[in-house]
């Protein structure tokens, strides 16, 4: 794709549909720039690899929920049109043919240079038949020791009805014959999903020679000891996805606990949404497939083998570091660390200024988990609330919470156990909590709890103080190191009244709630933004300075989008950073011709969500939890709180500073929706990366007076 800014011709839009870009092909041409990330033959060649994994684990997710749910919305008659004019039928035509354009672009640039790129390194990834002997004799005996026990072969004949096809289960579709009476059958191998997708060939331990064997090919070559005494005439490789997507009545009074669990069990049987198989499989047998799954022509995606590259994550984290980006030196927030290493009271550094933090640059482990550790410990602390979205498996955060209820403090926990493709973990902790004595709630009927919070109540002398944390990001250790988010501590007073009036509102009853430094959905956050851009525009007639900025990861909601427009007619300039969909259409004539809007892709997983405005010289700016989509603004509880201290509102204009400045490495958005990647000055020379630039700020900074 060129990288220079393509010149597009100014539509005629109407002024209703045409204003907003399809959001579904926009989550595809979010995916297409990670594409173009490991496609990138400047980056490292085992990031590339990565980017290869997350391609197809996006691509995955999309189909089970996105595809999925379009496809039921069309067969169910509950299908509208898009708000951007496009029916559903003409939505899913353009995303068969994107799709599979991607997936075979894909496919492409892991067989034809991926592949030759790893084996210069050492790195090879071997079909069966190029393994020398001695290695195919030592994975006869892998087969036998690992594979061979939990393999389950089933049968298809008038005994044995067509097996069920968990999704996302990698399979091999095997013909075999038999010799007595000719008669040529049909039986399915699943691929065990808990064995390494790619098994490394025993005698290859080094980092610098190492040779991987696709698992299903160990397989297709000892099928005739899964069917003695048959002949096996040919095997496939093919693969499902089916609808994952939830759909849980809470109005109907049953326990949510139970019903979740129902739902999740009602899941794994959803009608499936894509086949994908290798390029030489049987016409007859695709055809088997095709009818026994109910699946149409252009649900099938013919791909070379090997299937399921989500699986080369493994090889991805391989200890190369000279494949591999250098590391960022993640450092403690400069108003974390003690004198002379020595430990740090939080609640003294809270009562002194509130302390932004910057995930994964500045860690997360020596902030707002080292936080939430001190109050479990610090018996002058009385209660923690807090919310938890999606954490890890071995959550310190989890084990704080049940050490402060141990320890006999008021503990409340709000799990949102629909938290998508973590429901089942979520229910696991919602339920381990309990035992150990911590209150645990779900939240507010039809509403996901989306925001992150946590308050700590602490006795010192006669009075009761409130310490805080509002974030951007899930409380989750392991995500915290590459997903790129903001928090703020605070122990200012209205930041407190309000996590605690919030808190009571998700716990009990408390409908009518109002609150002073936090903008809260489903009804507060969206009002509140479309009132701050519409001072901007008065601003602006009157004169003064204005001027919007908003990162997100999504951009959807049409209320936004056409205030945004309004601003921008109104001559209010607007940036936006986009991480994923975006179905504003920007720098059109009479609509849009002064909205920017870019996008950042990197080493870490650009997650936080910022909304800064200038105010007329009094800038207004807010971090948090909500992207503008309706389900963030209508169907979640989400909070954005608002930044106060001069130097942390700086540090978020600099920021969208660096990130719009045309000397920046970023993807920009035309008006037709195409995102055009700039990477390189007239010159040649390569812009700047900006997650570097940033890591590099953040180790410089110096402590600031509040």
């Amino acid at each position: 794709m060129s990288e220079e800014t393509m010149s597009i011709e100014t539509p005629d839009f109407s002024p209703s549909a045409e204003r907003y870009l399809d959001r579904e092909l926009s989550w595809l041409a979010f995916n297409q720039r990670v594409l173009e990330l490991a496609e990138d033959t400047n980056l490292f060649l085992l990031e590339r690899v990565n980017y290869l994994s997350i391609f197809a684990s996006n691509l995955d997710e999309f189909f089970m929920v996105r595809v999925a749910g379009l496809k039921r919305r069309i067969a169910t008659g509950l299908a509208v049109t898009a708000s951007s004019g496009l029916s559903p039928q003409d939505v899913l035509t353009q995303i068969s043919r994107d799709a599979h354009l991607w997936q075979e672009r894909h496919a492409y640039l892991f067989t034809n240079e991926i592949l030759p790129a790893l084996e210069a390194q050492g790195i090879r990834l071997n079909h069966w038949s190029h393994l020398e002997p001695n290695e195919q004799e030592a994975l006869h005996g892998y087969f036998q020791n690992q594979i061979f026990p939990v393999l389950t072969p089933l049968a298809v004949d008038p005994a044995h009805p067509f097996p069920y096809i968990s999704g996302l289960s990698l399979n091999l579709a095997v013909v075999v014959r038999n010799p007595q009476n000719g008669k040529e059958l049909f039986a399915r191998v699943k691929v065990p999903p808990l064995l390494p997708r790619f098994v490394r060939v025993p005698g290859n331990s080094g980092v610098t020679n190492a040779r991987f064997v696709p698992l299903e090919d160990i397989i297709g070559q000892h099928l005739g000891q899964l069917f003695p005494g048959m002949d096996v005439l040919q095997y496939h490789a093919f693969r499902v996805t089916r609808n994952e997507d939830l759909d849980v009545d809470e109005d109907e009074g049953e326990n949510l606990l139970l019903a979740l669990e129902k739902e999740l069990l009602r899941r794994r049987f959803g009608p499936p949404v894509r086949l994908e198989v290798a390029l030489d499989i049987n016409p007859q047998v695709l055809e088997l497939l095709m009818s026994e799954l109910d699946v149409e022509e252009a649900d099938v995606y013919h791909l070379p083998a090997p299937l399921d590259l989500t699986g080369l994550a493994e090889i991805a984290f391989m200890g190369r570091p000279d494949l591999h980006f250098a590391p960022h030196h993640v450092v403690t927030n400069r108003y974390l660390v003690g004198p002379d290493d020595e430990p740090l009271s939080f609640f003294g550094a809270m009562r002194q200024r509130d302390i932004l933090l910057h995930h994964p640059y500045e860690s997360f482990a020596t902030s707002v988990q080292a936080f939430l550790e001190q109050a479990a410990a610090d018996p002058k602390v009385l209660a923690i609330k807090q919310t938890l979205y999606r954490t890890s498996g071995d959550s310190p955060i989890v084990d704080a919470l049940i050490q402060a209820a141990e320890a006999g403090k008021q503990v409340l926990a709000l799990v949102e156990i629909k938290a998508r493709f973590d429901e089942q973990n979520n229910i696991a902790w919602a339920r381990k909590l309990e035992q150990a004595g911590v209150h645990v709630v779900y939240g507010i009927v039809g509403l996901k709890t989306h925001c992150k919070l946590s308050l700590v109540i602490r006795q010192e002398g006669s009075l009761l103080r409130r310490y805080c944390h509002v974030g951007t990001g899930n409380y989750n250790p392991k995500t915290a190191r590459f997903y790129e988010d903001y928090g703020l501590l605070t122990s200012r007073d209205s930041v407190g009244e309000d996590l605690t009036k919030l808190f009571n509102q998700l716990s009990g009853y408390a409908p009518e709630t109002s609150f002073k430094s936090l903008l809260v959905s489903p009804n507060g956050v969206r009002d509140g933004l479309v009132e701050r851009i519409d001072a901007e525009i008065a601003a602006k007639a009157a004169g003064k300075s204005a001027g919007i900025r908003i990162k997100v990861n999504s951009l959807v909601d049409e209320k936004v989008i056409d205030a945004l427009y309004k601003a921008s007619n109104a001559g209010v300039t607007v940036d936006i950073l986009v991480r994923g969909l975006c179905a504003l259409r920007p720098g059109v004539a009479g609509l849009s011709e002064n909205i920017r809007v870019r996008s950042v892709l990197g080493r870490y997983l650009e997650h936080s969500r910022v909304f800064a405005f200038e105010g007329a010289g009094d800038p207004a700016v807010y971090i948090g939890s909500a992207d503008m989509m309706h389900r963030n603004l209508d169907r979640r509880v989400e909070a954005l709180v608002r930044l106060t201290q001069p130097d942390h509102i700086k540090e978020m204009q600099d920021l969208f500073e660096l990130s719009m400045a045309e000397t920046s490495s970023t993807w920009h958005l035309g008006s037709d929706g195409t995102w055009t990647r700039h990477k390189y000055d007239e010159a040649g020379k390569p812009l700047v990366d900006i997650q570097d630039a940033i890591m590099k700020i953040v180790s410089t900074k110096k402590k600031v007076k509040a």
